[in-house]
């Protein structure tokens, strides 16, 4: 009997036309057969965004005169829910999105599209990867590339629990500068944020958000700390946002209706 490649999903936020993909889709070919669907332009930070007030389109994306994959007007969790549900021929036996032009750490991790459609891939019951370089300015995407199918392969060889997802930040540094690999837990870092006011041509203000990384963690285990000391950061996260430690400290206030 024939043996099946295994059907990988290949996605990101960064658009469908990012070197990042690209490179990603390379380094998945070599393990399976690896489909791409993802947004047509960028999407950075619209976090798990759904479309529901407006039709999603699709077409075909060709990339150095082959066939790529397929673009969608839509949110990254769009493009995984729509490959799932109506695009692909069958359920993928992996999802991994980026590889993402910027680090995905600490706060950052809840607006990120790129972790956001590997969530959604979690949600359907898919084990999921969302990777991540961790420069806005440097594109090397090969050795990032090279660890993706590294890693994916003893994704695909152990599984991951159910709810469960692999968020993975790469320095972007050759190869014989990173010093290994950290499993890490989220950091609480985030952006120092502010709005500049401008003017437009028609006299008319509008505001353009900027802002600066601080940050707030020093335990080498914390994902912003493992990348800045030169490792790649592996952080488990769920979608399950319970506070479980205060679960039983909210029974204790004895809440009722109001009288």
């Amino acid at each position: 009997m024939r043996e099946t490649k295994p059907l990988i999903l290949v996605t990101n936020d960064d658009g469908v036309h990012a070197p990042g993909i690209y490179a990603l889709y390379q380094a998945m070919r070599d393990l399976g057969n690896a489909q791409v669907v993802a947004p047509e332009s960028e999407r950075s930070a619209v976090g798990h965004a759904l479309t529901i007030s407006d039709p999603l389109r699709v077409w075909a994306v060709d990339r150095y005169g082959e066939n790529f994959g397929h673009a969608v007007n839509g949110t990254p969790a769009d493009c995984v829910k729509l490959a799932v549900k109506s695009i692909l021929n069958k359920k993928p036996d992996l999802v991994v999105s980026g590889i993402n032009q910027g680090p995905n750490t600490a706060i950052n991790v809840i607006y990120s599209g790129t972790v956001s459609a590997a969530t959604e891939g979690t949600i359907m019951g898919i084990p999921s990867i969302a990777f991540s370089l961790a420069s806005f300015r440097i594109s090397d995407f090969d050795f990032a590339a090279r660890f993706a199918t590294h890693l994916a392969k003893k994704v695909m060889e152990n599984g991951l629990p159910d709810g469960t997802l692999l968020n993975v930040n790469i320095p972007a540094l050759p190869e014989d500068q990173i010093l290994g690999v950290k499993i890490t837990r989220q950091g609480k870092g985030r952006y120092e944020e502010y709005f500049e006011k401008r003017v437009d041509p028609m006299n008319r203000n509008y505001y353009w958000l900027a802002g600066k990384k601080l940050q707030l963690d020093n335990e080498s285990d914390v994902d912003d700390v493992a990348v800045l000391e030169r490792y790649v950061a592996i952080t488990p996260i769920q979608f399950d946002l319970t506070d479980y430690k205060v679960l039983d400290q909210l029974k204790e206030w004895n809440l009722g209706m109001p009288e």
